[in-house]
């Protein structure tokens, strides 16, 4: 599977975001001469807006315009010079004021992301370490890279799990000088919050855990002088502490601030906090806003404002009580997350929403998992009785509509949010179709028509029907986990009986690293040496780990073939229900944006695999007509590095091994196994080449010095190939196994693939399926590079998201 690098996440974004643009629910441009808050303007058309993070509409007020246009008349529209020399006249006054409202010394900075940059890097000294919850938002785990570079160690726990956060630190506690634990006060997605009593304990328990908090959907909207979520439940900030506000959002202005009761720690931040020193200062309009705000912050006003907003949400949270709408977290904050599951859902409910006149945001990757899909709703003072009882009431009707749209069903999205399903007997399949399609489910091949399947993939890979029995028996019976797999077979077909998709999955444990970096998967694999299974799942893939190539047929001609993916991926969750798998892998597709949208639409993010490689001109008789088949730079490749070595090497293909030469085979597969971190995976069991030994599809390439190149290494396998024939059409050399030690001097790996192409050759083959990885090499003998795609759907993103906190700067 592929390497998750940063251009691979922002090409997933990137399409993510397209579609739902395409879709009409993102990067949309409000209109109108002036703003309200209560309705938003789009594509001429008033909505009730539902998507303000303003809470207590304080942008709004009279008095925060008045200060900032009288500011602006004063002062000019910036003060363009460093806080570090001189700040403009306002500062003081609101710095004071702040610092009045909580009590503790502050540092005003331009907003919540510059902040983090700034503070972060100066607070967490090299002899600390970090652990992240992993939901905090993404400016506070972009700052954590800046860390990486000085050796500090940044761990990650799942979403508010103080068992898994206790264990970081007991891990990191004879490191680490101090600890710090990293989370947001109030999530900004499905508005729950962080477990502060739970916190306080452990920071009693273990003397070294400081914490640090992004509270800025916290703010203003609760707590004493709206000072927010975290302080409210802390009541006092312990010197152990530091607290990120906000003066946007419901503070109403532009800004944050970092309130630190540490005063040693505050001077070094405020003397030199890297944007803090650089960047410039906010405007004097923001500033005089944020005195204003500070103002009423000040006074028993707060109070009042945030009873009525408080009084809006419960109206609202009472409304909700009544329907069965999936909100996936029910409290008194002001944001609501009601699910969809699939993308196209979400989409479509939007898009109803709005021509009702209502504005909501969409909940989407990467800010939560692309099958975890949901609108978010916000509630401010704007919003009046009758706007939330139209939106209830809109939610009603046109949620299950949007459902039926798509083709799913209520129950499904609650499983998706793993909440309690509903009984009111429910199609459990989803909701109603158009013609039936006839679908096949098979735990072995055996119970699959060979002729039938042969016709869709014989000649591709090693999943022809031999191909796949030969499987079934090696990877089960073993005394390990990952040495055991369960296949599970599909064939969809239309009234005719002719196929429009057939497929294959197996369900493995995987190496979750298996999608991160190479620098990630050698960290764990350090790990692993204590605790072999450390992030490890099951994941339930189109294909499996052995082999490589195009595993679905999917016939893009026929009416019905979205159906038909719909109906595979319906049948794949009750597998998945079953087995709990951790993650569904759609793989070996050529990119294309047809699919793209498509399994978007259905809960799946892409990511890049490492390219296919195959031969497809074997037509040449002999060596002079091969090399010249070849490009001109290849050539050149073939006459200086594989051609001179092919003299020091017998070269034997046996179909039978004994057991003393497998247990030679598999030592020469693990050093490549233990040295491709590229594609890291479980090792295989021994009875898998046991049974490749006599089998009349298999057969061991194996590469040998000659006596009088090397007397002491006379006849020792160096080098073998593991090659599979797909019947009289291709050849496939499944998996390589080397001695590194002799590799350089005798260009070994570069005679193997030469010697594949070779045999392919004179055996009368017309293809040769070479597999992932190393396609610059496989380039140069001949084979023909193709990029591959694959489709993931995850529970959750945290092993990505722990991986991407692992990856080096």
């Amino acid at each position: 599977m592929a390497k998750i690098k940063h251009n691979n996440f922002l090409d997933t974004v990137d399409g993510v975001f397209t579609d739902a643009t395409k879709a009409g629910v993102l990067h949309l441009y409000a209109e109108g001469d002036s703003f309200g808050g209560r309705k938003i303007r789009i594509d001429g058309k008033d909505l009730l807006h539902f998507g303000t993070t303003g809470y207590l509409g304080l942008e709004q007020d009279s008095r925060l315009k008045h200060a900032a246009a009288c500011a602006i008349f004063n002062f000019g529209t910036q003060f363009p010079l460093s806080r570090t020399y001189i700040s403009h006249p306002l500062y003081r006054e609101l710095e004071e004021k702040i610092r009045r409202m909580y009590g503790y010394p502050v540092v005003i900075t331009k907003n919540s992301t510059l902040g983090h940059i700034g503070v972060i890097p100066t607070a967490v000294r090299d002899e600390d370490g970090v652990i992240l919850d992993h939901q905090v938002h993404w400016s506070v785990q972009n700052a954590t890279q800046l860390l990486k570079v000085r050796g500090v160690p940044v761990e990650m726990i799942r979403h508010n799990n103080l068992d898994m956060l206790e264990k970081k630190i007991r891990d990191l506690s004879s490191k680490c000088r101090r600890i710090w634990f990293m989370a947001d006060g109030v999530y900004s997605m499905y508005g729950d919050c962080s477990p502060i009593a739970g916190l306080r304990e452990l920071c009693n328990k273990y003397p070294q855990l400081h914490l640090y908090f992004d509270d800025v959907h916290g703010m203003s909207w609760i707590g004493k002088n709206g000072t927010g979520y975290v302080l409210h439940m802390l009541k006092e900030l312990p010197e152990n502490t530091l607290l990120f506000g906000t003066l946007s959002k419901t503070f109403g202005a532009s800004g944050a601030v970092l309130v630190c009761p540490d005063v040693k720690m505050y001077r070094k931040i405020r003397n030199f906090g890297g944007p803090l020193t650089f960047s410039a200062q906010l405007e004097p309009a923001s500033v005089a806003a944020a005195v204003a705000s500070a103002d009423i912050h000040l006074s028993p006003e707060i109070y009042s404002l945030q009873a009525e907003l408080l009084h809006k949400i419960s109206y609202f949270n009472g409304l909700l009580e009544k329907t069965e709408l999936p909100l996936v977290e029910r409290n008194d904050c002001p944001v609501f997350y009601i699910g969809t599951g699939m993308p196209v859902t979400g989409y479509k409910l939007v898009r109803r929403l709005m021509r009702e006149g209502l504005f909501v945001n969409l909940g989407i990757y990467p800010g939560a998992p692309v099958k975890n899909t949901g609108i978010r709703i916000t509630i401010s003072r704007h919003n009046e009785e009758e706007d939330m009882k139209h939106l209830a009431d809109a939610l009603i009707y046109h949620y299950p509509k949007a459902l039926e749209e798509t083709h799913t069903s209520l129950n499904r999205v609650r499983r998706a949010f793993r909440m309690p399903l509903n009984e009111a007997g429910e199609n459990p399949d989803g909701t109603g179709r158009g013609v039936a399609l006839d679908m096949q489910m098979e735990t072995t091949v055996a119970g699959v028509n060979k002729k039938e399947w042969n016709a869709l993939f014989a000649g591709k890979g090693v999943y022809d029907w031999d191909g796949l029995m030969f499987l079934e028996k090696a990877f089960c019976g073993n005394m390990k986990p990952e040495h055991n797999w369960s296949f599970y077979y599909f064939m969809i077909r239309d009234k005719n009986g002719k196929p429009v998709l057939a497929t294959f999955f197996t369900l493995a444990l995987w190496k979750e690293d298996m999608l991160a970096p190479t620098s990630v998967s050698v960290k764990l694999e350090e790990k692993r040496k204590q605790e072999p299974y450390h992030l490890t799942s099951r994941v339930l893939s189109m294909g499996s780990l052995f082999t490589e190539g195009q595993h679905c047929y999917l016939d893009t001609t026929h009416p019905q073939w979205r159906e038909a993916v719909r109906q595979l991926l319906e049948k794949l969750e009750t597998v998945d229900q079953k087995k709990d798998t951790s993650m569904l892998v759609l793989r070996d597709f050529v990119d294309g944006e047809q699919l793209n949208r498509v399994f978007h639409n259905l809960g799946f993010i892409k990511m890049a695999m490492p390219d296919s490689c195959v031969v497809e001109d074997l037509s040449w008789k002999g060596t002079e007509a091969y090399v010249a088949s070849l490009s001109s730079r290849s050539r050149k490749h073939f006459r200086k590095e594989v051609a001179p070595y092919e003299k020091f090497f017998e070269v034997d293909f046996r179909k039978t091994a004994t057991t003393n030469e497998i247990a030679v085979y598999m030592r020469l597969f693990e050093n490549v196994r233990n040295n491709n971190y590229g594609l890291n995976m479980f090792s295989f069991p021994e009875k898998l080449f046991k049974t490749m030994s006599g089998h009349p599809s298999w057969e061991f390439m194996v590469l040998s010095l000659k006596k009088k190149y090397n007397k002491q290494k006379d006849g020792v396998p160096l080098g073998v190939m593991f090659c599979y024939r797909n019947g009289r059409h291709t050849y496939v050399p499944a998996f390589i196994g080397m001695n590194y030690k002799y590799a350089r001097e005798y260009q070994l790996y570069r005679q193997m693939l030469y010697q594949t192409v070779k045999r392919a050759g004179n055996l009368g083959f017309q293809r040769i399926d070479f597999g992932l990885t190393a396609a610059f090499e496989k380039r140069k003998i001949g084979a023909k590079v193709i990029p591959k795609v694959a489709y993931i759907q995850a529970k959750d993103n945290f092993s990505m998201e722990l991986m991407g906190a692992m990856r080096e700067k």
